[in-house]
């Protein structure tokens, strides 16, 4: 797109179809890694899960106090009943703060590993364009390069052809003094305008 597009005389700067470079960013935007979305659908589910976590804490607990009554009712045994739910309490407990931190670690591990994947491709990107750059620039000196050559061949051919002209005047003139040569600009002159 870059090399297709004008570029404006006597500088490096290249005029660039705004519609087709947002198309070619939406393309990009498009083509991003899709750890972006499942990072997005892990957030956006979250709470879901962390509810879903907390309704099965709560029925493991009512199962606990349910048995516990069960068991005092059928053995009498308050004190085990006790103890039976306190302990199923507390690993209800753990398994939902184990959870959370899982859920909570997958989050940032994936947003870590997608700002690590788009901090690449904007690397990539640039160095492409750079690539691009560099190339159209390489291209527009090699056509100059060629003018300029043809330039000066012209040159020659015109300056031969008038020493010709005072060497072999027409009958009746006398030969005219020769005139200096017109010179194009310095190479470097040239070069340093193209530079800047």
């Amino acid at each position: 797109m870059i090399l297709d597009s004008p570029r404006i005389p006597l500088s490096r700067r290249t005029l660039v179809d705004e519609e087709q470079l947002l198309d070619q960013l939406d393309l990009v935007r498009l083509n991003l890694p899709p750890a972006f979305q499942e990072a997005n659908e892990i957030l956006l589910h979250k709470e879901e899960v962390l509810l879903e976590a907390e309704q099965y804490a709560q029925e493991i607990i009512a199962a606990a106090e349910q048995r516990a009554a069960q068991i005092l009712d059928e053995m009498g045994l308050v004190r085990q009943a006790e103890m039976e739910a306190q302990r199923i309490r507390q690993q209800v407990q753990q398994e939902c703060e184990a959870m959370q931190q899982q859920v909570l670690a997958e989050i940032d591990h994936m947003r870590r590993r997608a700002q690590m994947e788009l901090e690449e491709m904007q690397r990539l990107t640039l160095v492409e364009c750079e690539e691009i750059q560099r190339g159209a620039d390489e291209y527009a000196d090699r056509i100059l390069r060629d003018m300029e050559d043809q330039l000066a061949e012209m040159m020659r051919i015109v300056r031969n052809g008038r020493q010709q002209l005072q060497i072999n005047p027409p009958s009746g003139r006398p030969p005219s003094p020769p005139e200096p040569p017109n010179r194009l600009p310095p190479t470097s002159r040239y070069s340093d305008r193209q530079g800047r």
